[in-house]
């Protein structure tokens, strides 16, 4: 058998060959030069090596009529985009369950515009994932649709094309992780805004419109960088996670898809009885949240999302000896715990994202309730708080409550799935305290006329100081558990331990759901 490779393989070699970074040089340096990857660069710290299947490599755009064949294989290789299906994280979770469908935007290819063929390319893949229940990860630079695709001479406007539709109807059926970096305008910006998560670099720009289009509406002209910049973008939570540069935005997607792979094998924690002493004494003092959580889960295993959004609430994924698990929890240090209207939405989304992919829930509340006054209303607030009761009554998988001080109000009913008898199992540390409404709050109300009845300003005090800490005996957490309103009070220190074994007493299949949620902001 002849080593010479007949004339049609070589000729397949060379057109693949002009689609890759080595035959496009000048496109390579310009992104480099601005201190950015190229998209199969972005490709392959992303996938496991040797396992991408690439989809529709040779397409170009759709512009025969006016370039030359051969420059559209370099210039628009892939029309703009590389899709394929491969394996990621596959050293830990194995072959079938790292599975994964992937999209990356090439911006060196007509800015990383979507042409005639790109969006084919889209619904292929997006069809795929839809069929096999792959999960995405899409890079997502680019600048939205194309007008330049003179080839096409079949539509007017172009709007019956079906990617944005393929794209969203995967919600909540398979995760979607977006990464962006760069500029991501119009299409692209959808694209991206539809994602379970979202994670940009600090190098990014996200708007539902470009300079172009905002100039051609008559509304002004503005340069990229105006548009939609990070620091806009995270704290109105379109943002989930910010990442250094592309490199770290890879690496944090690999993560946080490995939470909807599967266990991990291998875990360590640190030392539990420090969370006997991470509630202070003064109950009225805050704590920093994320040490609790931070020493109960896993070692390095805790990821949040939003958190510059709705900063009253912190919402993420951690793991418990290496099983994945969503996690809520109140932060003390902004507004005293009090679920805001953000707060509220935030977390009845991350209540969708985790009941729509079987992930546990574990709520750690501390919380004086919702946040009330004239300024909490014109945020909405009745309908946003109002989602997280919706969002809560509907999940199907387990909840487990830990009340580290605070219970009060519906703030912390909304905190433990709606009510302290909804969760799998509701227990507080010693230090809980429960009531209708803040302590402080109640005996100002319940005990006014007796207040006001005292004239000497040092004995009034006296008197509520009294009145609030017989409130504080009557709701503290062993009166609670006794009156059955929680189900245990617990040693901090075995807290991990509780709720393993909470998780581990429920069923593995959940009861089925009549219809699939999608992954909305409910409000």
């Amino acid at each position: 058998m002849s080593d010479e490779l007949r004339p049609e393989l070589v000729a397949l070699k060379e057109r693949l060959a002009r689609t890759l970074d080595e035959s496009r040089v000048e496109a390579m340096e310009k992104r480099h030069a601005k201190g950015y990857r190229t998209a199969r660069e972005n490709l392959a710290d992303l996938v496991d090596s040797n396992s991408f299947v690439e989809y529709g490599q040779l397409a170009v755009a759709a512009q025969r009529s006016r370039r030359a064949y051969e420059e559209l294989q370099t210039r628009t290789a892939g029309d703009g985009v590389i899709t394929g299906i491969a394996t990621v994280n596959r050293d830990h979770f194995g072959e079938e369950k790292s599975r994964t469908a992937v999209v990356v935007y090439d911006y060196s290819v007509l800015a990383g515009t979507q042409g005639f063929y790109h969006h084919k390319k889209l619904d292929r893949i997006f069809e795929l994932a839809d069929e096999w229940q792959l999960p995405v990860v899409m890079y997502t630079e680019g600048g939205g649709g194309r007008p330049g695709d003179t080839d096409v001479t079949t539509t007017i406007a172009g709007l019956n094309i079906n990617s944005f539709y393929t794209w969203a109807k995967l919600s909540g059926r398979v995760p979607r992780i977006a990464i962006n970096n760069g500029y991501c305008f119009a299409g692209n910006a959808a694209l991206f805004g539809c994602a379970d998560i979202t994670i940009a670099t600090r190098s990014s720009w996200i708007g539902m419109a470009g300079p172009a289009m905002i100039e051609g509406g008559g509304l002004g002209v503005f340069e990229p960088t105006d548009i939609g910049p990070i620091d806009v973008q995270e704290k109105n939570g379109v943002v989930d996670i910010v990442a250094r540069d592309e490199a770290h935005a890879t690496q944090l997607a690999k993560k946080l898809l490995g939470y909807f792979q599967g266990p991990l094998k291998e875990w360590s924690c640190t030392d539990q009885k420090t969370l006997r002493d991470m509630v202070p004494e003064n109950r009225r003092r805050a704590y920093p949240v994320r040490r609790v959580i931070e020493t109960l889960a896993d070692r390095d295993s805790f990821v949040e999302l939003r958190r510059a959004y709705g900063r009253t609430v912190v919402t993420g994924l951690i793991r418990l000896e290496g099983k994945p698990v969503g996690l809520i929890a109140n932060d003390g240090m902004f507004l005293g715990g009090a679920v805001d209207a953000e707060g509220a939405e935030k977390a009845a989304r991350f209540l969708q994202l985790c009941d729509a992919f079987e992930l546990p829930v574990l709520s750690l509340t501390d919380t004086p309730g919702f946040m009330v006054g004239p300024d909490s209303e014109k945020q909405a607030a009745v309908r946003r708080m109002s989602s997280l009761f919706v969002s809560a009554a509907s999940v199907t998988v387990p909840i487990v409550a830990v009340i580290l001080r605070k219970g009060y109000g519906l703030g912390a009913m909304a905190m433990t799935g709606g009510s302290f008898a909804a969760p799998l199992y509701c227990a507080s540390w010693p230090t809980g305290e429960f009531g209708g409404m803040g302590l402080e709050g109640a005996v100002r109300l319940g005990f006014k006329k007796e207040l006001e009845a005292v004239e000497d300003e040092a004995e009034r005090e006296a008197l509520f100081e009294s009145l609030v800490a017989n409130a504080y005996e009557i709701g503290k957490a062993t009166e609670a558990a006794t009156h059955l309103e929680i189900d245990a009070v617990i040693d901090p220190a075995d807290t991990r331990k509780v709720i393993l074994r909470a998780l581990a007493s429920a069923p593995e299949a959940r009861p089925p759901h009549p219809k699939r949620r999608t992954l909305v902001d409910t409000w």
